[in-house]
């Protein structure tokens, strides 16, 4: 996308349709950009100088709803690292930009009634956002928020979705 920067494109898709497959078309073939794409959403990654079969054939595996990473790569595919990485960026993906703001402050060591402060809602508000929060992230405490969200680019998925989503 001529008008984004990096995955900023990627991401801006993924947040505004997150469950439209999302196939990078690109001249660069570079592993690690593989596995970043992937990462952050895309549900396939080809070369532009990839054949019409090849790309046919990518086409297809993604809209059957899997992943598809060209043959050159498979050797250096996805490791469970990078799945849970990816699950990571999904569930993330998900909240709302409140609830993303809210995780920020977590990540911040705030306390519900900081942050209720801070933007402006009631108590009771922060309190349902973090349920929200744990529900989506699939896990039992802050702590765990907070550790899952720094395993990812955290700040960059917050950026993306301040910067381009309708208010909730």
């Amino acid at each position: 996308m001529t008008d984004s920067n990096g995955f900023d494109g990627l991401l801006t898709l993924r947040k505004q349709f997150p469950k439209l497959p999302v196939m990078i078309v690109t001249g660069q073939e570079d592993s690690r950009l593989v596995k970043e794409a992937v990462n952050y959403g895309a549900s396939g990654f080809i070369a532009k100088t990839a054949s019409g079969e090849e790309i046919a054939h990518a086409i297809s595996e993604v809209l059957a709803g899997n992943i598809y990473i060209p043959d050159d790569f498979s050797n250096e595919s996805l490791d469970e690292s990078d799945k849970e990485r990816e699950d990571l960026a999904r569930r993330l993906f998900s909240l709302t930009r409140q609830q993303l703001i809210v995780l920020r402050m977590l990540r911040e060591g705030k306390l519900n009634k900081q942050i209720a402060y801070e933007l402006g809602v009631g108590e009771t508000t922060v309190k349902a956002h973090v349920s929200e929060i744990l529900r989506k992230m699939n896990v039992v405490s802050r702590t765990q928020a907070v550790i899952e969200a720094s395993k990812i680019d955290f700040d960059m998925i917050l950026n993306q979705a301040t910067n381009s989503s309708p208010a909730d």
